[in-house]
């Protein structure tokens, strides 16, 4: 059964939900003994950035939003140069306490149609080498490890690991 949400694209007006979202998802993290993302490490700017330079879409469920998500079309920090073959999708985020069962996967497949769409055959994404549960989580949904990054600069200058994981798609 397919999750039944909506998406539009984020403009600057989705600034605040969007950083609330990302907020949220990160205590839910902390909550569950995940250390990833962290309160306050996305802010407005941030997702204006994003907006400009890129893709972000929200999905909506019975009038809310309840999740989102950043596409790029190059990801040179995490994947080096790359021939324009790829999407990049980053921060998939949903509102744990709103999103119905599914929603993340409908976040990964509107994505993938998006990078379809936009000609390209292969949907990338990254994910915190410390988190074997986000692994398994892109794993079940098709995505296979291609490689390791030890050392993708954050924003604040420290360092982590990532591990870089794909998935061929086809055009629609």
């Amino acid at each position: 059964m397919t999750t039944q949400v909506t998406f539009r694209q984020a403009d600057d007006g989705d600034l605040d939900l969007l950083v609330g979202l990302f907020d949220g998802a990160a205590r839910w993290m902390a909550r569950n003994g995940i250390d990833q993302w962290k309160p306050g490490g996305k802010s407005a700017e941030h997702f204006r950035g994003r907006i400009a330079a890129g893709e972000v879409w929200l999905a909506r469920h019975g009038g809310r939003t309840v999740g989102a998500y950043e596409l790029w079309w190059e990801d040179e920090q995490a994947w080096g140069p790359q021939p324009p073959v790829a999407g990049y999708v980053h921060r998939l985020m949903t509102d744990r306490g709103a999103a119905p069962a599914g929603t993340g996967r409908a976040l990964l497949a509107h994505a993938e149609g998006r990078i379809a769409a936009g000609g390209r055959a292969v949907a990338r994404l990254d994910c915190v080498s410390s988190n074997p549960r986000l692994r398994t989580y892109y794993e079940a949904a098709g995505y296979r490890v291609v490689g390791e990054e030890p050392g993708k600069l954050a924003t604040d200058g420290t360092r982590y690991g990532v591990t870089l994981m794909e998935r061929a798609i086809t055009a629609s």
